[in-house]
């Protein structure tokens, strides 16, 4: 019997990685998305699935709306990926990030409860709830300690999720994902602002150098479409449960930034400290990058790695593609964009 799914967060990301997932295993896949002035289905067109999509109009903070779509679908599968999801505009919009981050979960969570109970769910919690790090690495039972108004929502989230569980049976899932990216990534994070810039420096498209925040915070980055994965294969255990996917590697910004520049074919060399610290063109000494104080975050989060040991063992997940992978992945196909849009610009 076909399964259905529901998917908040479909134009993102991990909804689209998961959609794709999801279609290949034979489910119905229901997106649920928030309705937009402009285009928002970029990304399930590039993968090629939008037509295979039931898109229905979601509101995280509309308790009504929300009841009665579980109510009609009734879901196998209910995975909440939608989020105020960029930690430095939750310090802008702090207010609206706890409704929409802590309070639009359990608005879900309690719609399953009342006219669902059968579903499962699936809460996208995130690395960021570790914050200020009591242990390296990360693990399950890591004490949190978030540093931002984005990792405080998530945490409240994420222990609705275990309550919900724990309290009322219903079948729930953490996933305390590390920072996963992929080609379709947001330009507001710092990854595809890095590819993305390089790329543009590449082809000549500008000469600006890149401005960039902490370059000593460390991150360890995977990629979004070995994470979805994750995300499934939790959902198919006998019981709920928190896991943490990770790929157990950290490396600094200034590194990815590094990685970057020498697929898009350079070479760069780092010189000065601080907020003074530059990246220059080994070849002809143009700075191709520099710090910009205005990129700091209020309170710094200096060093994330997870322990994904238990997903590892309990259920089966790995990661299949590198750190350089996914870094060479993500220039190339910046690359690739540009060139087409000068293609059809000239035709």
């Amino acid at each position: 019997m076909q399964k259905t799914a529901l998917i908040t967060g479909i134009t993102g990301q991990d909804g689209g990685y998961l959609a794709k997932f999801l279609l290949e295993k034979g489910y119905r896949v229901v997106g649920l998305y928030r309705r937009g002035a402009t285009d928002t289905f970029t990304k399930l067109k590039e993968h090629g699935i939008f037509e295979k999509i039931e898109l229905i109009d979601f509101e995280l903070l509309e308790f009504s709306n929300i009841c009665r779509i579980i109510k009609k679908y009734q879901p196998d599968e209910f995975y909440n990926l939608a989020a105020q999801s960029f930690v430095a505009a939750s310090w802008e919009e702090p207010i609206y990030t706890a409704q929409a981050d802590g309070m639009g979960p359990l608005y879900i969570l309690e719609a399953i409860r009342e006219f669902s109970p059968h579903t499962k769910f699936y809460q996208a919690s995130t690395s960021e709830m570790f914050g200020k790090v009591q242990e390296v690495p990360q693990r399950e039972t890591t004490p949190l300690y978030p540093r931002s108004p984005y990792g405080v929502a998530k945490v409240m989230a994420h222990w609705m999720s275990v309550n919900y569980r724990e309290s009322f049976n219903v079948f729930t899932c953490s996933g305390i994902l590390f920072n996963h990216e992929s080609p379709m990534r947001g330009k507001e994070f710092v990854t595809r602002k890095i590819t993305d810039h390089f790329a543009r420096l590449a082809l000549g498209l500008t000469q600006e150098p890149l401005e960039l925040g902490n370059l000593n915070a460390k991150r360890d980055w995977g990629f979004a479409g070995d994470y979805v994965e994750g995300m499934w294969l939790m959902m198919q255990q006998e019981k709920g449960d928190t896991y943490v996917l990770s790929t157990g590697e950290t490396h600094p910004i200034r590194d990815f930034a590094t990685l970057a520049a020498k697929h898009a074919g350079f070479e760069i060399e780092w010189q000065g400290e601080g907020v003074n610290e530059i990246g220059i063109d080994k070849k002809t000494g143009r700075t191709l990058v520099k710090v910009n104080p205005k990129f700091f975050r209020p309170a710094e989060v200096e060093l994330l790695i997870g322990d994904p040991t238990k997903a590892q063992t309990v259920l089966g997940w790995k990661r299949k593609v590198s750190y350089e992978g996914l870094c060479q992945m993500m220039v190339e196909a910046d690359i690739k964009r540009y060139k087409q849009q000068k293609v059809m610009a000239t035709v």
